[in-house]
């Protein structure tokens, strides 16, 4: 089943209520009303557009957070063409908090290139990263929720406390040995259904919120513990319940707008560009020349890529609408499928927005 490039929303979107059994294994949909995905052919009534995500691959789905839908089971499709699919995704519910390795694939009695193919075939992803990734998941709620490297270790299926470590410091780019246990700056985990973020906050305002795949957080990390004097730590802050809060309702399609207070780590023309950002209307999206002469700054156009991309705050700061001169998606940190996916969300928006304007007198 290989990958294939997604049409537009609207024409997935009309796809999904013809039920089309055309996209049967080529495209599925999460819906981020349900926190489930499922298939085009899914008997299951149809969510609203501005609820939609759309997706070339089971893999994206589960990263994204999503579940697969009991009625229609996506999964399915895979493990019947694959029954070595089947039996291992039931050994992993089975067995949640083993660390699960090659050797276990090969005494299962299945040959591990043949299940590493099969699984990037359906999945994106081998086997060993799904059940990592799923290890990892658990590991980081224990430690924000207060417990001890040696109980997130063992919570997430490592096989020693220095493992989990070198695993989370890889992440964050430091040891958790060296995070402060009184922090001024709080890390801790959001789930959302483009992927888990990683937010930092104060008690007042956020300083970060990325993606937690996103190449460049080790660094921003780093620069966020020099600027705290070492004072960076996992906690929970009111501001980090405000912008899962928040998220949660974006992606529900009931909000188009973010009130949580932010922090900007750069010069003020950066914050310039990112207050520029965030007065586009959700729905628009701008050019860097665009954007550079609306803040009175039109030869400014390279400046005003380079404060896009040191944006450290993602969705809520809107960098991701910013697109090329001529309409392409450009890069974004997070991903150019989860640009699309913020895009097509905030289309929604555009569209609810333009109804009610048309219904008032």
């Amino acid at each position: 089943m290989t990958l294939f490039d997604l049409p537009d929303a609207d024409t997935l979107y009309a796809a999904l209520l013809a039920r089309d059994p055309s996209y049967e294994g080529r495209a599925w949909v999460g819906v981020s009303s349900t926190g489930v995905f499922c298939r085009f052919t899914c008997p299951a009534r149809k969510p609203k557009q501005e609820n939609c995500l759309w997706f070339d691959n089971l893999g994206a789905c589960l990263e994204a957070g999503f579940r697969p839908c009991k009625r229609c089971q996506p999964l399915k499709a895979a493990t019947d063409a694959e029954p070595v699919i089947e039996e291992l995704l039931a050994a992993l519910n089975e067995r949640p908090d083993h660390r699960w390795c090659e050797a276990d694939v090969t005494a299962m009695g299945y040959d591990r290139g043949t299940v590493r193919r099969a699984f990037k075939r359906h999945f994106g992803m081998s086997f060993l990263e799904l059940a990592r990734l799923e290890r990892l998941r658990r590991g980081f709620e224990v430690l924000s929720e207060g417990g001890t490297v040696l109980e997130a270790g063992l919570e997430a299926g490592f096989s020693s406390p220095s493992a989990f470590r070198a695993r989370v410091g890889a992440l964050l780019g430091m040891a958790p040995s060296t995070l402060s246990l009184d922090p001024l700056l709080s890390i801790d985990w959001i789930d959302t259904p483009l992927g888990p973020m990683i937010a930092v906050a104060d008690t007042h305002r956020l300083h970060l919120l990325e993606f937690m795949d996103r190449k460049a957080l080790p660094t921003e990390l780093k620069k966020l513990a020099a600027g705290a004097k070492g004072r960076l730590g996992f906690g929970r802050t009111q501001v980090h319940d405000q912008t899962a809060q928040e998220l949660t309702e974006y992606f529900d399609g009931k909000r188009a707008r973010f009130t949580v207070p932010l922090a900007y780590h750069g010069s003020g023309f950066y914050g310039q560009v990112w207050d520029a950002l965030c007065a586009i209307p959700a729905g628009e999206t701008r050019s860097y020349g665009t954007l550079a002469r609306e803040i009175g700054r039109p030869s400014a156009t390279r400046a005003v890529a380079q404060a896009n991309g040191a944006n450290q705050i993602g969705i809520l700061i809107p960098c991701h609408r910013v697109i090329g001169a001529d309409g392409a998606l450009t890069g974004y940190g997070g991903g150019l499928w989860r640009k699309q996916r913020l895009l097509e969300i905030e289309a929604g928006y555009a569209r609810a927005a333009k109804a009610e304007s048309a219904l008032q007198p």
